[in-house]
């Protein structure tokens, strides 16, 4: 599935911006360590531009022996508002889950949907 304002190419996601002043598009290699941008002035030739972003980036990740794509370590922090957290760990009561397995779980139903 495509995501609206995003490339996509050999797993890796690019974002798209337009700018108005220089009448360009571009964007960057998201979820990688290293700043790799690209751009150009159709949509036809960003396609181009960020695919040849990525196989330039994975040449370059290859040579230096080095993962190209930032590791998750499958933990992280969220910030939520006090009231919504109360009702994630009642709603993850009745489901009679802890509040670990509901986040998962809403996580997962989230990403398979979008």
């Amino acid at each position: 599935m495509k995501k609206k304002g995003m490339l996509q190419y050999k797993g890796f996601l690019g974002s798209v911006h337009f700018s108005a002043e220089d009448d360009v598009f571009f964007g960057k290699i998201e979820e990688i360590d290293n700043l790799i941008s690209f751009e150009a002035s159709t949509v036809k030739d960003l396609h181009q531009s960020f695919e040849e972003a990525v196989d330039d980036y994975l040449d370059l990740c290859k040579k230096a022996g080095k993962e190209p794509l930032k590791p998750a370590k499958g933990s992280f922090n969220i910030r939520i508002s006090p009231e919504l957290h109360r009702k994630a760990i009642h709603t993850s009561k009745q489901m009679h889950l802890n509040l670990n397995q509901f986040v998962q779980q809403a996580i997962e139903q989230a990403v398979a949907t979008y």
